[in-house]
């Protein structure tokens, strides 16, 4: 029998946000503004993420993928620990929602020279447990 770890689980869904990121761009390339027009609201209403900024086990593919689309990659190891977290089924007590909805928003475009200091900050771009 096949047994998975969650960072492995995480490392293929951050392969399929890629992939999705891929297509994406590809048709934006042909059809510009089809991005921000079309399918950016089609994933954030795919997400839930005005219904409920907290992340489900659902919607964390989809906001793989919109984190995916941003210049920053999404990180396996951040994902391992949200999807470890939504399997065990605890929660927080100091998420809030607001803090749950700035978190899971699809990182904002940066400077490229804005990257390097995030690192150093020791912040996840996509740790749904911490405000952004």
């Amino acid at each position: 029998m096949l047994q998975i770890s969650a960072l492995q689980l995480a490392e293929i869904l951050a392969g399929i946000g890629r992939a999705q990121a891929a297509i994406v761009q590809g048709l934006e390339n042909e059809l510009a503004g089809v991005r921000s027009g079309r399918i950016v609201p089609a994933l954030q209403n795919a997400a839930h993420m005005r219904d409920h900024p907290e992340p489900t086990l659902v919607d964390l593919p989809v906001r793989v993928c919109l984190n995916s689309m941003g210049r920053i990659p999404p990180d396996p190891a951040v994902i391992a620990r949200d999807l470890e977290r939504l399997i065990s089924g605890t929660v927080t007590a100091a998420t809030t929602k607001d803090q749950a909805a700035a978190a899971s928003a699809p990182a904002p475009a940066a400077a490229p020279a804005a990257a390097p200091a995030a690192d150093a900050g020791g912040g996840d771009a996509m740790d749904f447990t911490k405000p952004a």
